[in-house]
């Protein structure tokens, strides 16, 4: 299928994990694609591994904290394909070392945060919106979490940030529908991405499955087909919402992992 075809999306963060599955499959479904990262050589890589399979990439390095170099990204991606129709702020994150409670919290930590999380969909938004417009409509898609719904031991900033990236999304959505510019966001659970295999003893993974409905933790290839979706026209009429894709983590009960265990067999 070529659900989007003719579309040029931008992606940021897309030199891998969730970032690099999206890209691939949007490339797949037609769309050209630029592929941006702070990382050049993951950029290219990503780039290459999308034209091998028979689709059109532009590696772009980028700063998302910078926005001189957001409006380099989003003047290259129009010089280069002649227009912009998806963008997805999916650059963020924070150090879950320095990332703690609200009174270990590392200030210069918080700050980056919301420079990585927040100033980057705000800029990234606002470059590409006046594009969206001269063509009729777009799609904004932004990487949210499950932090932004739940309280947590850990990573006060993180929560926060997402929070804020959720309430970014209804004010574009709102501001912006008008014209025919939808705005979503994706809440995604624990994926097995590089980042988290990296940060979190396979202790605390191997607990993560027992928060989720389903049996397994999700893959970026489970993220990126919502961000499929979201790109083409079969979500036409959605924007302003924050779809939660987690296993079913954030709707479980707590108690439901021990009970389960106590189910005949």
């Amino acid at each position: 299928m070529e659900r989007l075809k003719g579309k040029v999306a931008v992606i940021t963060g897309a030199g891998s994990g969730i970032g690099r599955a999206a890209a691939e499959l949007m490339g797949a479904e037609g769309a050209r694609i630029v592929v941006a990262d702070y990382d050049t050589a993951a950029a290219e890589e990503s780039a290459a591994l999308i034209e091998e399979s028979g689709g059109r990439a532009l590696p772009v390095t980028v700063d998302v904290t910078d926005e001189g170099s957001i409006a380099d990204m989003v003047n290259a991606t129009v010089r280069e394909f002649g227009a912009l129709n998806v963008l997805c702020n999916h650059v963020g994150g924070t150090n879950p070392r320095t990332d703690l409670d609200l009174l270990r919290l590392d200030m210069d930590e918080f700050h980056r945060a919301v420079a990585r999380n927040v100033t980057s969909t705000l800029l990234g938004t606002r470059h590409a919106i006046p594009h969206m417009l001269r063509a009729g409509g777009g799609s904004i898609i932004n990487t949210a979490s499950v932090a932004a719904l739940v309280g947590d031991v850990l990573q006060t900033s993180y929560g926060a940030v997402k929070a804020a990236v959720v309430s970014i999304t209804k004010s574009v959505a709102v501001q912006y529908g008008p014209q025919n510019v939808r705005c979503n966001a994706v809440a995604p659970g624990a994926v097995l991405t590089p980042a988290l295999e990296n940060n979190l003893p396979r202790g605390v993974i191997e607990d993560l499955k027992k928060g989720n409905a389903l049996p397994r933790l999700g893959s970026p290839e489970d993220i990126g087909h919502t961000m499929v979706f979201l790109a083409s026209d079969e979500s036409r009429y959605l924007t302003g919402q924050l779809l939660v894709v987690d296993g079913g983590m954030t709707m479980q009960s707590s108690a439901a992992p021990g009970r389960r265990a106590q189910l005949p067999g």
